[in-house]
């Protein structure tokens, strides 16, 4: 059975107020587990605020579980998390890193795992537990294998297997094993700095190692997000499914518009469904409406699913 170590975080980058990448080590030093890229590890937290599980009709949600006295139980508490350090990146710094959203329910209560998460203090309550094994089919080698074409499909913080990949596949280029294949990545956050690693990921495929095409966008556009050139306005989902010539769905959501420098019609060419694999991650509903476009579609069609 895989034992459960401490560790500590060393670099907090707070993104929004709601999402933030941080950088986990071993308490001391030892080596992580080696990994591929898209698997997950599981964290734990021993001071979390507990919540138990209401059931209303056929709606569930989370209240705090308060004991006799009426305050909020505090406990363990552990989580899965899909890894966006690449496995180089581990290998050469032994560090984690992560891309993760403080969950809140509809009724303000905020997820008993991250509330606890994003108390953590640099150099004061640092510490992070981990589960010395890291798992998960979710890779390239288990969903992708025998496909021309890659097409990730991330909204929020499901692009961290994707990070994780993108970044190992432009390592293994620079190392002379270049992947044969054409990848493209779309994925959407609400705005610019909640993107992450926007700015990384145009820079790999700047370089032109191996052949990927990079589509980030935001659901929550500014006059700023309107003028750059390499963004895109809209969810992921409704993204993809003006590239197949689908109506976008949400009638609150923004008319979705592809980066200027990526025209729709390119993309069309890129993407044939016959040789495409479609692998998503992220918000549950998002998913759900990539996997109709791509049965619409006749692509084969893979999701992360804990």
């Amino acid at each position: 059975m895989a034992e459960l170590k401490t560790g500590r975080v060393v670099e907090w980058q707070r993104l929004s107020p709601s999402l933030s990448i941080f950088r986990l080590i071993d308490n001391q030093g030892r080596p992580f587990p080696s990994y591929k890229a898209g698997q997950y590890i599981a964290l734990r937290r021993d001071d979390c605020l507990l919540t138990k599980k209401v059931k209303e009709g056929d709606e569930i949600r989370y209240v705090p579980d308060l004991d006799p006295e009426g305050k909020q139980r505090h406990g363990p508490v552990t989580h899965s998390y899909s890894l966006s350090s690449a496995p180089f990146e581990t290998a050469l710094g032994n560090l984690l890193e992560f891309y993760v959203v403080l969950e809140k329910g509809v009724d303000g209560v905020l997820g008993r795992f991250t509330e606890s998460l994003f108390r953590i203090d640099e150099g004061g309550d640092d510490k992070l537990a981990y589960v010395e094994r890291i798992v998960g089919d979710f890779t390239l080698e288990k969903r992708a294998a025998g496909f021309e074409h890659v097409l990730m499909v991330a909204s929020g913080t499901g692009l961290a297997p994707f990070a994780s990949m993108v970044k190992q596949l432009d390592h293994e280029a620079q190392q002379g094993a270049a992947p044969k294949g054409r990848f493209t990545l779309l994925y959407a956050n609400r705005t610019y700095p909640e993107l992450g690693y926007h700015e990384k990921m145009l820079e790999i495929e700047a370089a032109k190692r191996f052949d990927f095409v990079c589509v980030p966008s935001v659901s929550r556009p500014t006059s700023r997000d309107r003028g750059d050139l390499r963004l895109g306005i809209g969810r992921a989902n409704n993204l993809l499914r003006s590239i197949f010539r689908l109506p976008p769905l949400g009638a609150a959501a923004v008319p979705p518009v592809m980066p200027r420098d990526k025209p729709i019609e390119m993309l069309r060419e890129r993407i044939d469904p016959r040789r495409t694999v479609l692998l998503t991650c992220g918000n549950p509903q998002a998913m759900a409406d990539v996997a109709f476009i791509a049965g619409q579609m006749g692509m084969k069609f893979e999701k992360e699913d804990w």
